[in-house]
C-alpha cells in the first residue's frame, strides 16, 4: 500500500495537493472522484465529499487531512527531508501568506466571481475588505520577493503559487508583472511539471 491515498479530480483544487505531493516526494495512490458518484471511502473520510482529501496511512493509524492549505503544510511536516518547511526567520512570512491566500485571496476571488462583492459600507465586515486591496497587498509582497519566504522556495509557494497560477490562467487575478514573474519561476520546478503533466493528461482523457 502507498503511504497516502489521494482523492482528487484533475479539474479541482486537487491540483494543489498533487503538486504538494510531488514536491514532498511522497508515495501516493490516487482515487479519481466522479462528481456524480462519489466513492463511499471519500464520504467516510470527508463527509463534505470534497477534494482534495488525503489519507495518510501512518504507523499508528490512518490520518485524514482535508483543505488544500492544510494538506500542503502537513506534507511539509511529514517530509522534512524535502526542505520545504520554513526556518525560524521565514516562519512569519510562511504562515502569513499561506493563510492570507487561503483566506482573503480565496474570498476576494470567490465573491467577485459570484457577484456578491461587499459594498464600501460592508467592507469592514469582510475579512478581505475588497478585491483590489487584497490583490495589491499580495502583489506588493512579490514586488520585493522571489518567493513567499524571500529568496527560497517553501511549501507555502505551492499553495500561494497555485492561486496565482489559477488566477492568471482564468483571469481572476490581474496579470501584474510581479505575479507573472512569480508564476514563471515556479512553473520551472520539476515537481510542478510532473504534477501538471498527470492532471493535464487526465483532463484530456475526460474530454474525449
Amino acid at each position: 500500500m502507498a503511504e497516502y491515498t489521494f482523492f482528487t479530480n484533475p479539474m479541482s483544487r486537487g491540483q494543489i495537493a498533487r503538486w504538494a505531493l510531488h514536491e514532498a516526494g511522497a508515495d501516493y495512490e490516487q482515487v479519481i472522484v466522479n462528481w456524480q458518484d462519489k466513492p463511499a471511502a471519500l464520504l467516510e473520510a470527508n463527509p463534505m465529499g470534497k477534494v482534495p482529501t488525503l489519507i495518510h496511512h501512518a504507523d499508528d493509524k490512518d490520518r485524514t487531512v482535508t483543505e488544500a492549505a492544510a494538506i500542503c503544510h502537513y506534507l511539509a511536516e511529514m517530509h522534512p527531508e524535502a526542505g520545504l518547511l520554513p526556518n525560524d526567520g521565514e516562519m512569519a512570512d510562511y504562515f502569513r501568506w499561506l493563510f492570507f491566500t487561503a483566506g482573503p485571496v480565496e474570498q476576494a476571488i470567490t465573491s467577485r466571481s459570484l457577484k456578491f462583492e461587499p459594498s464600501p459600507e460592508q467592507e469592514g465586515m469582510a475579512g478581505w475588505g475588497n478585491y483590489s486591496r487584497t490583490m495589491r497587498t499580495l502583489q506588493g509582497h512579490f514586488d520585493d520577493n522571489d518567493w513567499v519566504c524571500g529568496s527560497r522556495f517553501t511549501m507555502a509557494d505551492v499553495y500561494v503559487g497555485s492561486a496565482v497560477d489559477w488566477g492568471l490562467t482564468f483571469g481572476s487575478m490581474p496579470p501584474e508583472e510581479a505575479f507573472v514573474a512569480y508564476a514563471e519561476r515556479f512553473q520551472e520546478r520539476s515537481g510542478y511539471k510532473a504534477a501538471k503533466a498527470i492532471d493535464n493528461a487526465l483532463i484530456a482523457e475526460m474530454r474525449k
